[in-house]
């Protein structure tokens, strides 16, 4: 396995973690975003640019609702 492959493999466990979790804390939230904004890179890092555009839509959305649940 190449070092984007295990970066990858990082970022996709990342987000499938902090997802599952995220409602036990806002800042598993903002780790959500984070996690997203690395598969978005690793996205474009491989070349798969529509998962890279979605993933980062994606952490803008997390950053979002982190930033809402900050305020509650």
């Amino acid at each position: 396995m190449d070092g984007l492959t295990l970066f990858g493999l990082f970022a996709v466990s990342a987000m499938l973690a902090t997802y599952a979790f995220e409602d036990r804390s806002p800042w598993l939230t903002l780790a959500f975003a984070a996690s997203c904004a690395l598969g978005s890179a690793y996205g474009f890092l491989q070349g798969a640019w529509p998962f890279g555009l979605v993933e980062g839509v994606w952490s803008l959305v997390a950053l979002g609702k982190f930033r809402h649940r900050l305020k509650a």
